[in-house]
């Protein structure tokens, strides 16, 4: 394997021989990490490093340490995998390979933040926390939870319509349900989506919520609102010039 070179060791890059460097078929150095692939280091070395750093993780007292301990180790013992995407145009391969980076976009989301249940359902299930007391809130407070609860149906109720459901049908469906349990778009049928498969990242859509509600925010605290002038349909055209005749004979 390779030598770290650092002055700390009282190594020089200008001094470094070629005995020193290790190899890889390929690395990727961007700002903030590097993506070594198919590393040729030495597998007996690695492996007793490996064991290393799993003995001082057992012992350490400091939460600090035995985090950055388990990032270490989980970048020695971890893989990289290479996805090779084709198909039959080039069109099609761009689109599989959208498909490819979105899921690998969503995996890497879902390892931050976890999962929730797919299809709005989590969405749906989220409208029971927002209580409305007809008493104590204002009208205008009232309406406000009344159009968040309402804006938290779209998103399912949209699938249903995609699938040739009736939205509003499967919403008050899907509310009489246990929580997680949903539409399966594709069987037509209510099950338990997350042992189903369908899974959405919690990043997403807690993202995606915070950004909606920012957005109405901004409308509502707007004077008035920028937008393109919609164009007006040109009317048929005119007919031909009148002609201005032949002149005269003499």
């Amino acid at each position: 394997g390779g030598e770290v070179i650092t002055e700390e060791l009282g190594l020089k890059l200008e001094n470094t021989q070629v005995s020193q460097l290790g190899r890889a078929r390929r690395v990727v150095v961007a700002k903030d990490n590097t993506t070594i692939v198919d590393g040729a280091g030495d597998t007996d070395g690695i492996k007793g490093r490996i064991k290393q750093i799993k003995s001082e993780i057992d012992t350490t007292d400091s939460d600090f340490d035995r985090e950055k301990l388990q990032e270490r180790l989980a970048k020695l013992a971890g893989g990289v995998a290479v996805i090779k995407v084709g198909a039959a145009t080039e069109v099609e391969m761009k689109e599989t390979k959208h498909r490819v980076e979105d899921a690998l976009n969503a995996t890497r989301a879902a390892l931050e933040e976890g999962i929730v249940p797919g299809g709005g359902v989590v969405l749906v299930n989220a409208i029971s926390s927002i209580k409305v007391d007809k008493k104590s809130d204002d009208v205008d407070f009232r309406s406000g939870k009344q159009i968040i609860a309402r804006a938290l149906e779209e998103p399912l109720r949209q699938i249903a319509e995609n699938a040739g459901l009736e939205g509003s049908v499967v919403v008050n469906k899907v509310k009489s349900l246990k929580a997680g349990e949903g539409l399966n778009a594709d069987k037509g049928e209510y099950e338990d989506l997350v042992k189903a498969g369908i899974i959405d990242p919690a990043m997403v859509t807690r993202s995606a919520l915070q950004n909606a509600a920012s957005i109405a925010k901004n409308v509502l605290t707007t004077e008035c609102i920028v937008a393109d002038k919609p164009e007006e349909n040109a009317g048929a055209p005119g007919g031909m010039p009148g002609g201005g005749g032949m002149p005269g004979m003499m």
